[in-house]
């Protein structure tokens, strides 16, 4: 982050200074916030180590996300990333009907979500991409000119950021590589501000004979998870969660709720 990325309420890097928890201690890093200190590095499943390889950084938006989720999401059939980020945008209710949005985007890779998601805010909004991969991060920096995105390195799974911070918050396309995705969940609910709106995109299990089976084997091999039709659906309906909407597709799903409360 650069002091040139300046805006009414002051720079970027201040405006997210301002919604982390008061405990957290963030360090400046390659264009980032580090609140990630040696001490507090989970320990990376299979699938977390291949997303935080100094390679994958390099050619995960130009090559690798499209041919992986194009399969998933039923390509030739299925939208493409511009489709994707647009609907996005509509389902958290960003654009004009509220540009100055506070955006937050969970496990945001290279920032190529979280980019996409900086067009539905205005003049005043602010997108921070969340990520762990150090990697990514730099990726997301360097490839970010926007002055309303920042980024923060951090733990999807324990949010260092105020409850209440967020008009919307998103994950798309990490939620099922997460050790404790409940818990995840809980927390993008919890930085939500009421009446805000959250959106994922994450697997989908085939609902298959002895597709339950395959998928559990698959989970505790590789950590990478397959959830059912009503599993992320329903754990958001207990949380009294409301406007639940879901858009399937062969081996994905995208999911949107309302935080109950004004907005």
């Amino acid at each position: 982050m650069t002091g040139s990325r300046v805006h009414a309420n002051g720079t970027v890097q201040e405006r997210i200074l301002d919604l982390l928890d008061p405990a957290a201690a963030p360090t400046p890093a390659e264009g980032y916030l580090d609140l990630i200190g040696p001490e507090d590095e989970p320990e990376p499943s299979f699938a977390q180590r291949v997303m935080e390889s100094t390679f994958l950084p390099h050619v995960y938006e130009r090559f690798w996300r499209p041919a992986v989720f194009s399969l998933a999401k039923g390509w030739p059939i299925g939208p493409d990333a511009a489709q994707e980020h647009a609907l996005a945008r509509t389902w958290l209710g960003l654009g004009a009907r509220k540009p100055d949005a506070t955006v937050l985007d969970v496990a945001c890779g290279p920032g190529n979500v979280t980019r996409g998601l900086a067009a539905g805010v205005g003049a005043d909004g602010l997108v921070v991409g969340l990520d762990l991969a150090a990697g990514m991060l730099a990726r997301a920096a360097a490839d970010t000119t926007d002055p309303h995105v920042g980024y923060v390195r951090g733990n999807a799974v324990d949010l260092p950021f105020r409850d209440g911070s967020f008009d919307a918050v998103c994950c798309f396309g990490a939620l099922y590589l997460f050790e404790d995705p409940w818990g995840a969940l809980d927390g993008m609910v919890r930085v939500l501000k009421p009446g805000g709106r959250m959106v994922i995109l994450t697997s989908r299990r085939p609902p298959l004979p002895l597709s339950r089976l395959g998928a559990r084997a698959l989970t505790e091999i590789t950590g990478f998870r397959l959830f059912g039709d009503g599993e992320v659906t329903g754990f958001l309906r207990r949380r009294r969660l409301g406007e639940i909407k879901q858009r399937r597709y062969p081996g994905l799903q995208l999911v949107g709720v309302r935080k109950p409360g004004p907005g």
